[in-house]
């Protein structure tokens, strides 16, 4: 199995100049390292997002019962506290 394949891709002309206008800002030392680092930050995005929504919706399953064992509970907070 090869390593690296070899691609290419056509972009128009307003793409083109953003990559190479990027390739200047970022110090990069192709175009390719421009669309890699893009790609990269894409996939941290989305990943952070899955995360994100993960916990949006472990939040919700949980947020009844949370209520309720907090209900429970409200009773027992100074228990064992001596009054002074």
């Amino acid at each position: 199995m090869k390593k690296h394949t070899k691609s290419s891709i056509t972009l128009p002309p307003a793409e083109l100049k953003l990559v190479t206008t990027l390739q200047a800002r970022l110090r990069a030392k192709s175009k390719v390292e421009v669309v890699r680092r893009g790609l990269r930050l894409l996939q941290d995005v989305t990943d952070r997002k899955a995360i994100r929504e993960g916990y949006r919706a472990a939040s919700l399953a949980t947020r009844d019962s949370l209520a309720d064992e907090m209900r429970e509970l409200d009773p027992l907070i100074a228990d064992g506290l001596a009054e002074k």
